[in-house]
């Protein structure tokens, strides 16, 4: 049977980043996004706006490995990581005052990964 990989260049590197970060600062959270980004395209994460409304507090730093969909409402201020946003769910979290972050930004604003919240 052979192994399928991932063939996206840009993944690949984010994965391998994620894996070097995950060594080097003794972190663990860098891993898991990783390993949760390696899986089938199918069986990645979508994350809808009304799921992390419901689930996040105000100022929560959030990553989503996968795409962050745009139903629903946003109500209060959250940066969000992911790695891809549709345009619905972008608008939706700028309008709340929240940010939209590549996932490498928020390993280097906060390479030891303290309250960092994974969704899925």
């Amino acid at each position: 049977m052979v192994k399928l990989t991932k063939t996206n260049p840009n993944l690949t590197a984010l994965v391998a980043s994620l894996k070097e970060k995950s060594y080097t600062e003794q972190v663990a959270i860098w891993k898991d996004v990783a390993k949760r980004l390696e899986r089938p395209t199918r069986r990645q994460a979508e994350v809808n706006i009304s799921d992390i409304n419901r689930n996040t507090n105000p100022d929560e730093v959030i990553i989503v490995a996968g795409k962050v969909l745009g139903s629903g409402k946003l109500d209060h201020k959250v940066q969000v990581a992911a790695l891809n946003f549709s345009q619905g769910a972008a608008e939706k979290i700028v309008t709340a005052g929240g940010e939209c972050m590549d996932i490498l930004d928020v390993v280097e604003k906060n390479p030891k990964g303290n309250g960092i919240k994974i969704m899925e």
